[in-house]
């Protein structure tokens, strides 16, 4: 059609044809016709539907750190699969393990789709939670100021409260003999920690002021029971604890290989107790 336009043109002189002017009639509808089809079929062309992501692995037990992961992840409602890690059979010390917890602690999580599509493996909770908050924009500012708030009270658990409460939960719960000065440390330790959470949530309804992976990564240190701590002396505090433990996605979270676990007593079970408690270096 473009080649029979352009050697009429050339015999043509100024003034058209009758002959010039017919095809030149018939020839432009038949081009607003194609160009119009064109766009119609370019309309009914649909963009191809985005790869769905591809679920995380979690290596996980049901322990407050492993929580805060789950907590997160149901949260952002990611796809993800747990790979569990029985602590008192000692699994967290096999070799396939280390390449991704080098600590050889729980969680690790190994996310298929990381940074420029490739596998990335991130061990350390608070690590994992700011990875996915960075990778969602959930639960985590984009602003500096925003994140330097949140960062804190996530690091503040990370440094204080996690282990201080590990520490109350160990002497008081899992020592095969009682040390009374050490129960007295750590259960002071935490009374004190609690009641730096009482003196800042007096003053907001989560801890950096909107909701975050700062409280998440908090909430499941809360067991005052097992500290020797009593709730009603930080009615803040238990306000922000049933606040944050009403919220769907903590319930699911918190639930999170509920079957795997089973009591355990760590005062006379020696072997489980060598295996949690009675690790040294092992570099090669």
């Amino acid at each position: 059609m473009a080649r029979t336009k352009r050697k009429t043109t050339r015999k043509t002189a100024s003034t058209p044809s009758k002959t010039s002017r017919k095809r030149t009639a018939k020839t432009a509808p038949k081009r607003a016709t194609k160009a119009t089809a064109g766009k119609a079929r370019a309309a009914k062309t649909k963009p191809r539907a985005a790869r769905a992501p591809r679920p995380m692995q979690l290596h996980y037990w049901p322990t407050p750190n492993g929580w805060k992961v789950t907590i997160m992840l149901e949260e952002c409602r990611l796809p993800y699969e747990i790979v569990p890690v029985n602590l008192m059979k000692g699994e967290q010390f096999e070799p396939s393990f280390l390449k991704i917890a080098p600590n050889n602690r729980m969680p690790a999580l190994v996310d298929p789709d990381g940074p420029g599509g490739r596998p990335i493996s991130i061990f350390e909770s608070g690590a994992i939670l700011r990875y996915l908050g960075e990778k969602t924009g959930k639960f985590y500012p984009a602003d500096l100021r925003g994140r330097a708030l949140v960062d804190q009270w996530l690091f503040w658990q990370m440094a204080g409260l996690g282990p201080m409460a590990g520490q109350a939960h160990h002497f008081r719960s899992y020592a095969p003999e009682n040390l009374t000065y050490a129960v007295e440390r750590y259960t002071n330790e935490v009374n004190r920690l609690y009641g730096v959470l009482e003196t800042r949530l007096r003053e907001v309804k989560f801890l950096a002021g909107k909701y975050s992976i700062a409280d998440m990564a908090a909430w499941p240190w809360i067991l005052p029971e097992g500290q020797g701590q009593n709730l009603d002396d930080f009615p803040a505090l238990k306000a922000w604890h049933e606040r944050v433990g009403a919220r769907p996605a903590v319930k699911r979270g918190r639930a999170v290989g509920k079957e795997l676990s089973r009591p355990v007593d760590l005062k006379s079970d020696e072997e489980a107790r060598k295996v949690m408690f009675g690790q040294r270096a092992r570099v090669a």
